[in-house]
């Protein structure tokens, strides 16, 4: 992988966003979700929950599969981070889980989703398929903490799964899901960018 680290900055939230990795521009702009995909899914946010970039940032602490940019495909996507490159990454979100003691986790992407959802890997992990995950709130004991799971797609410019059906209804009631959740309407900012369910 590529770095520099990429991470949020330290908030103390009982909302623990997991991404699968920083993309190509984040290390040089020192921050998650910085780039094309964090401007879709900072207007997801604002859309429906009311909370503006700032908001989202100051309140809902922001961490990755892996953290630093995996490298690009041979076709010129960015690469999926391999077993061993998520492993050496996952001591640092099992300690941020110790430290926050979240009880509503945002997993942004197929591969956040299933390490959140399917820790362990297996079969359920690798068949699992976004139609059935997102627009669903689900209870899941991840890295010992019990906390509600909102599976969301990645906001990713090239993925069409959010223009077309089912996606485009599955990501609006996972939206709907995450702006009724208690733990993000007593974020400060809540419903003041002009959303709020």
């Amino acid at each position: 992988m590529k770095g520099p680290v990429v991470h949020g900055p330290p908030v103390l939230s009982r909302v623990l966003l997991i991404g699968q990795a920083p993309g190509p521009h984040e290390g040089a702009l020192g921050r998650p979700f910085a780039w094309t995909a964090g401007r879709t899914l900072f207007r997801w946010f604002e859309t429906v929950c009311g909370l503006s970039e700032g908001a989202f940032r100051a309140g809902i602490y922001m961490a990755a599969v892996a953290r630093c940019f995996p490298g690009k495909t041979k076709d010129g996507s960015d690469r999926r981070p391999d077993p061993a490159e998520i492993g050496a990454c996952e001591r640092f979100l099992v300690e941020e889980v110790k430290v926050l003691e979240p009880r509503l986790v945002l997993a942004v992407g197929a591969l956040a989703i299933a390490r959140v959802l399917h820790p362990e890997g297996g079969k359920e992990a690798n068949q699992m398929k976004l139609h059935h995950v997102v627009g669903t709130a689900r209870r899941a004991t991840y890295h010992g903490a019990v906390v509600d799971v909102i599976a969301l797609p990645h906001p990713s410019g090239a993925s069409t799964w959010t223009k077309t059906e089912p996606g485009k209804t599955l990501l609006f009631k996972a939206l709907e899901l995450v702006a009724a959740h208690p733990e993000i309407r007593a974020l400060p900012g809540y419903g003041e960018g002009g959303g709020g369910a």
